[in-house]
């Protein structure tokens, strides 16, 4: 009986010096988590930390994007002020231009961020807690510049006639002689071009009709050009020469025939090219060449006027057609649209009196002539006054 209490206490013993390791051995278990836990709050706080305050590079992205998108926008809104201003000549309205001077785009991205943690012990009631926060405010703002363009400056630029060099510039870098010269020339040596008027509309005269067609397929063949030349008498001239050798014969025909047509003499190959209404000296050509206010009047002569404006007498009439009118308009195909509803497929378009007034995309030639007027327009000395208050607009 004592042994058998003995060897049971013996038992009781040894249970009893066991739970004391398996007890070590749990805490031990649970630090380790618990180290672990630590180590994975703190690997993840530091990545939250290092992202939120990285730099990121926002000006670089956006210059491919913002270049394209302003230029876009500024060709676009050219091109509608100009055909603007076109429409408002027909209606004996003021022509305003107004001229982008700068655009400053300026971009802000502000990031912060915040983060709370909590470790508890290992006989804490509450467990281990992390509390991230982050806020950004992205900002683009930019400031856009504009000019009215006014004054005595600009007023000669729009006046002036354009200099007979810069349109035969114009031939000599590739476009058509016939279209240049039909745009920009009053008369070329006395022989009248097709001229808008207040009192209507003149028609050319068939020999200048007959020169264009000459003097393109001259162009055509590379035996017409023209240069700028130092004369010690007339100092820097623009030189108009027909060249001779290695043309065929056919081409040297319809030279002579354009001097002909021009009373040109036809013993010279070149001309001084001369700014004036009447015909030239022997060795001159007469170029009565058009301001740009006149090359929008006569880009506003092939314009639809709305029925109910030409009955109110608020625009000026279209000219009679007439079997010569109808044919030259088929040829030039200079056609600005007029409507009450806004066009789907509108090169440009814009709204003026309650009508929307627009060139086809598919009229290459009005989109060509358009072109062309903007480039007259940087031609010429149309720039303002640098006096002249400007107009700061910041776009929130």
């Amino acid at each position: 009986m004592e042994a058998g209490l003995k060897g049971q206490g013996h038992h009781c013993d040894r249970h009893r010096g066991a739970q004391p390791m398996y007890e070590a051995g749990q805490v031990r278990k649970r630090a380790m988590l618990l180290t672990t836990h630590r180590q994975y709050l703190f690997a993840t706080a530091m990545v939250v930390s290092l992202t939120l305050s990285g730099c990121s590079h926002i000006g670089p992205n956006t210059v491919k994007v913002d270049r394209f998108d302003y230029s876009s926008a500024i060709s676009d809104s050219w091109k509608q002020q100009t055909l603007l201003n076109i429409v408002k000549l027909r209606y004996m309205d003021l022509p305003v231009f107004v001229d982008v001077s700068s655009i400053v785009a300026s971009y802000s991205l502000e990031t912060g961020g915040s983060i709370i943690g909590q470790l508890s012990s290992a006989d804490a009631i509450q467990r281990d807690s992390l509390l991230l926060g982050a806020n950004g405010k992205y900002t683009d703002r930019p400031t856009i510049t504009y000019v009215p363009l006014t004054g005595e400056k600009f007023l000669i630029g729009l006046l002036s006639p354009i200099a007979p060099k810069n349109i035969f510039s114009m031939l000599q870098s590739g476009y058509a002689a016939d279209f240049i010269l039909a745009l920009t020339v009053e008369s070329l040596n006395g022989v009248r071009n097709r001229s808008a008027m207040v009192g209507g509309i003149q028609e050319a005269d068939p020999a200048f009709l007959r020169v264009l067609e000459l003097l393109h397929e001259i162009q055509t063949a590379g035996a017409v050009g023209m240069r700028v030349e130092e004369d010690k008498d007339k100092g820097v001239i623009a030189v108009l020469f027909m060249r001779r050798d290695d043309v065929a014969p056919e081409i040297l025909e319809k030279q002579k025939e354009v001097r002909r047509l021009l009373h040109l003499s036809e013993d010279r190959q070149k001309f001084v090219l001369k700014y004036s209404p009447a015909r030239g000296e022997e060795d001159e050509l007469a170029v009565n060449s058009r301001s740009l206010l006149q090359i929008m009047a006569a880009f506003s002569s092939y314009m639809d006027v709305p029925e109910e404006h030409l009955k109110d007498h608020s625009a000026l009439p279209t000219a009679p057609i007439t079997e010569e009118s109808s044919a030259e308009k088929r040829e030039s195909r200079i056609h600005i649209r007029s409507g009450k509803e806004k066009p789907e497929h509108a090169y440009t378009a814009v709204y003026y009196r309650d009508h929307w007034f627009w060139i086809e995309d598919s009229n290459w030639q009005a989109k060509r002539a358009m072109v062309a007027v903007m480039f007259f327009f940087t031609l010429s000395e149309t720039g303002g006054n640098n006096r002249l208050p400007v107009i700061t607009i910041p776009t929130q």
